[in-house]
């Protein structure tokens, strides 16, 4: 049931993504120089949705990479909570187990 659900949310997104990169398949210019500069080097000519696909991995990467950074507290407190644990375990002695006579043991003779 869980796969059906993620085949039928996947399959229309999937549909969508190809249908606009068909559709978008012309060349726009890509300028990456800010003031306008007519540098040769930053410029150049790409499919529209190769650049839309590109923007889109990019800004999946940086949100990522923010997300990351940011939890950094959560990971450093979970990572001091384990060392505290194991901490607190090696203080622990070890429980005294008494091992039970063999059946028969007992019996007297």
């Amino acid at each position: 049931m869980k796969t059906f659900l993620k085949w039928l949310i996947i399959t229309p997104i999937a549909l969508a993504i190809l249908a606009f990169a068909i559709m978008n398949r012309q060349n726009v210019p890509v300028i990456l120089d800010p003031f306008g500069s007519d540098i040769p080097g930053l410029r150049f000519e790409a499919p529209l949705f190769f650049v839309m696909f590109l923007c889109g991995a990019l800004g999946v990467l940086a949100g990522g990479f923010v997300t990351w950074i940011g939890q950094g507290k959560h990971r450093r407190a979970a990572r001091e909570a384990r060392a505290e644990v194991a901490r607190l375990r090696a203080m622990v002695p070890p429980a005294n187990v008494v091992a039970l006579p063999p059946p028969g043991a007992n019996r007297a003779a």
